[in-house]
């Protein structure tokens, strides 16, 4: 069988991370990077060795299936534009910077009948994998993403940015929407909010608290996880998950889960590969993704309500003749 021809739209840094996958892939050949900038695309085709573009035009000729990697913003354009071409996609968390704007690629790879699948790169983490089979009933959740600051994808809020990582985890592990967000965030360094805090409450008493921030002075990625008799304890970053359980003489134990570890967006390509070549529904689908956004739009609509109850409490401390009453 003749290697599946894939091209990359985004010659950014983690276009670059996709192209370099691709290229040790022994299933998949390069065909092209496509980049609006014209020497950020030839640069990139000469590192992996590649035709460079800067338009899609013409691109199903080329290849079969394409990962974008491109701006949030303009993810529904080009996606749709790709499977309505007769490609399957893999493009980028988040699906879309709104809802409606995912049921529409949704929607697209539906009526075609493309594969679709969003990078939604911690689900392929083999620390999560392990996470996945020892779940059983989710009672509490506390989360952790911290970053350093980066110019990287300051096109959207840290929400959409980091913390819909966890939010997708959450929900895959829970599997129902909450019933109830409150949120808090505000904005450092960019004009988007760069740290958020957030309470999500389940049907049945599940809670889950997540905090992600991009102004961090370290980096920290840990999810911790508590069931009946059970604390399972994940570390992203370093790919461990160890699990304490209380015992019938009430003493606690230990064990480490044993993972095998691997670079998560390799993995993440491989399953998509496969996908396509089998026609076969991919781990995380559109629809998953989807139901992430929902919830990360939700959380930012909570943000900007508890915005304005602050501004107005400040106002009313600042100036209180204006107050009124």
């Amino acid at each position: 069988m003749a290697p599946l021809r894939v091209a990359v739209i985004g010659a950014g840094a983690f276009g670059r991370n996709h192209l370099r996958v691709i290229r040790q892939s022994g299933r998949a050949a390069l065909a092209a990077v496509v980049d609006v900038d014209r020497q950020r695309a030839a640069e990139a085709a000469a590192q992996y060795g590649c035709q460079a573009l800067t338009s899609i035009d013409g691109l199903e000729d080329k290849a079969d299936a394409a990962i974008v990697a491109t701006p949030t913003v303009t993810h529904r354009e080009i996606a749709t534009a790709l499977i309505e071409r007769g490609m399957d996609v893999l493009v980028e968390k988040p699906i879309a910077p709104d809802v409606a704007s995912a049921q529409q690629i949704i929607n697209a790879a539906a009526r075609c009948g493309r594969i679709l699948q969003v990078g939604h790169l911690e689900r392929f983490n083999p620390a999560v994998t392990a996470l996945q089979k020892l779940a059983t009933i989710p009672l509490f959740f506390e989360v952790h993403r911290l970053s350093l600051f980066s110019p990287r994808s300051l096109d959207v809020d840290v929400v959409l940015d980091l913390m819909i990582h966890d939010i997708d985890i959450v929900l895959s592990l829970v599997r129902r929407p909450p019933e109830e967000i409150r949120a808090a965030g505000i904005s450092i360094l960019s004009p988007k909010v760069d740290i958020a805090n957030v309470r999500l409450a389940f049907p049945g008493g599940c809670i889950a608290n997540l905090t992600a921030s991009r102004v961090s002075t370290e980096r920290v990625r840990k999810l911790r996880l508590f069931q009946p008799r059970q604390y399972l304890s994940l570390d992203y970053a370093r790919q461990d998950l160890v699990a304490f359980e209380v015992g019938e003489n009430r003493q606690i134990g230990f064990q480490s889960a044993s993972i095998q570890k691997e670079e998560p967006l390799r993995l993440e390509l491989e399953s998509f590969f496969e996908c396509v070549e089998r026609r076969s529904a991919p781990q995380v689908s559109g629809e998953d993704a989807r139901r992430a956004l929902e919830v990360a739009v939700e959380i930012l609509d909570k943000i900007q309500e508890h915005s304005r109850i602050v501004a107005h409490s400040l106002s009313s401390q600042l100036h209180p003749a204006n107050s009124g009453g």
